[in-house]
């Protein structure tokens, strides 16, 4: 009962024969590399949203204090 998914070796050998009988041998690394790209782009569109999480407070603060000074 403690499988993942309840997936075992040969569905996963029916699903890969079942792949490769639709796209065929020369479409598949074309089809992996148009997903590696996503993933990436993907990544870095994570990766550019935590760094303007982590500067937003700093550019407040500033903001806040030159409000400060200005008074």
């Amino acid at each position: 009962m403690n499988h993942l998914l309840f997936i075992d070796a040969p569905v996963i050998i029916v699903v890969a024969l079942i792949f490769l009988l639709l796209f065929g041998g020369k479409k598949i690394p074309e089809l992996m590399k148009g997903l590696g790209k996503g993933v990436k782009s993907f990544k870095e569109g994570l990766n550019d949203i935590e760094e303007e999480i982590k500067k937003e407070p700093n550019t407040e603060d500033k903001k806040d204090s030159t409000k400060k000074k200005d008074e």
